[in-house]
């Protein structure tokens, strides 16, 4: 496995970061962030936006097409965070949530992992630029490399769409795995569309990802899958209507 480490000072600065409401004062800190790549190769993965040539898009696209803003906040403000925790942002993209997790919460322990190299680049990019002490880790939601009971929280937006049926089940296994006795799973996806107009919108999911990964996301079945995996709990907690269709809010407790 190799490792590569960036260390820098700085000041933070007054301001509300990414629109997530949360303001932080002045203060010197040292931050420092790891890039941390497997020791294996696998590419059988899908990109963030489907296309390698559409990450340059990214943040635009996602900000626009999903209210990126307001549902992120709600899975954050959902978490009922502390800063004595560790968190994992389970396929992190670009790093928005981990950086509007880590501006509310300066002490919490965040790990972000995601199998696309090049998006987890820009995450590793905006955290440098910010002296925001992340680990990055390049690595498959089905096939974490961090130990049992790891974390306090796990988080996913916008993921598990992009996983087919086993892929989802040994996903949420392996979450099962690395959370805590009484962790919780915060999950935001494409789900059972509210109404009729966002059925019809949430066709374009369908159509740029593919029938096999969206399909259960799309007929509801997300919930079920985290109850029949053995989650003591699951709870829908909010919805968001897109121009892509319905996104849905989960909190699951192990």
């Amino acid at each position: 496995m190799n490792c590569q480490k960036f260390i820098t000072t700085g000041d933070c600065v007054d301001g509300d970061d990414f629109r997530f409401g949360f303001g932080y004062s002045k203060c010197t800190t040292i931050a420092k962030f790891e890039v941390i790549n497997l020791h294996r190769e696998r590419n059988n993965f899908i990109p963030a936006l489907r296309f390698h040539w559409a990450t340059k898009f990214y943040d635009p696209l996602v900000r626009w097409t999903t209210k990126e803003y307001p549902f992120k906040r709600a899975l954050i403000a959902q978490a009922k965070l502390r800063n004595d925790q560790t968190v994992l942002d389970l396929a992190c993209g670009s790093g928005t949530l981990s950086i509007g997790i880590k501006r509310r919460f300066p002490n919490i322990k965040i790990f972000a992992v995601d199998a696309d190299r090049e998006i987890l680049q820009k995450a590793e990019d905006k955290a440098f630029e910010r002296n925001m002490q992340i680990t990055f880790e390049r690595s498959f939601s089905d096939d974490l490399t961090f130990n049992n009971a790891k974390f306090d929280r796990v988080f996913s937006t916008l993921s598990f769409h992009h996983l087919n049926h086993e892929e989802k089940l040994q996903t949420i296994s392996e979450i099962l795995r690395v959370l805590k006795n009484t962790g919780e799973f915060h999950l935001a996806d494409y789900g059972f569309p509210i109404n009729k107009s966002q059925k019809v919108l949430s066709n374009l999911i369908r159509v740029i990802d593919g029938n096999e990964t969206t399909s259960e996301n799309l007929n509801g079945r997300l919930g079920i899958l985290l109850e029949e995996s053995g989650f003591a709990k699951v709870e829908k907690t909010g919805h968001f209507n897109t121009v892509l269709g319905t996104i849905r809010l989960f909190r699951a407790v192990k």
